[in-house]
């Protein structure tokens, strides 16, 4: 048993879109970052860094005790290796997919992030800090588009942690001030990902976990 400690977010919306893609039975327990759960000794416990998601596996492949992993790329590799499910197995495969995951989780998902606090939160706007963001975020998704171009998936022709790492990065692309139409290669990936029934069910959770105001 997996336990998750999640919101929705795009970086909880990864792992959710992993555990239900590779069928593993999982326990979500929620992290409400608006009311700073993140920083309760508990959680502090499992993720150091108050960041979620996090993940407890209590079946681990050592058979040893319950393993904590925070960081939603080390859970996807994590999870990845202990499954062998979505990495490829030869070694420039292997190479493909993990360059892409950390691609966006060093670069994607920060860049956006930024868009995000400064187009929509930030309490004071910026325009220096707003056009910088937006167009970076621009820049990233034509190196992604380009890389579409001649592959189904972006570590190739298989579906991997990439895509999951990547792709719920691009659902708030009208936040970001980006349109699919601009980035067609982009936009066929991302309406095939968005199609994948473990991927709605990932996103069905947010009904339950952080149902939208009305």
């Amino acid at each position: 048993m997996i336990d998750l400690h999640y919101w929705t977010t795009p970086n909880g919306h990864k792992v959710s879109i992993f555990l239900e893609e590779a069928g593993l039975p999982y326990r979500i327990f929620p992290v409400n970052i608006g009311a700073n759960e993140q920083f309760e000794p508990d959680f502090l416990k499992i993720s150091p860094n108050n960041r979620i998601p996090a993940i407890v596996d209590h079946e681990p492949a050592d058979g040893g005790e319950p393993l904590s992993v925070f960081e939603s790329g080390a859970i996807l590799l994590y999870l990845a290796e202990k499954t062998g499910q979505f990495i490829a197995t030869d070694r420039r495969g292997r190479e493909q997919t993990l360059q892409w995951l950390f691609w966006q989780m060093g670069g994607l998902g920060p860049m956006a992030g930024q868009n995000h606090h400064f187009n929509r939160f930030a309490k004071e706007k910026i325009p220096y800090a707003i056009k910088r963001y937006v167009d970076e975020t621009a820049r990233l998704y034509g190196v992604l588009d380009k890389r579409l171009a001649d592959r189904a998936y972006v570590a190739g022709e298989q579906y991997s942690i990439a895509d999951m790492a990547i792709y719920p990065w691009i659902v708030p692309h009208t936040y970001q001030e980006q349109n699919l139409d601009d980035f067609p290669n982009l936009k066929r990936w991302f309406e095939s990902v968005a199609s994948r029934d473990a991927v709605k069910r990932a996103y069905a959770l947010v009904d339950k976990v952080n149902p939208p105001k009305p």
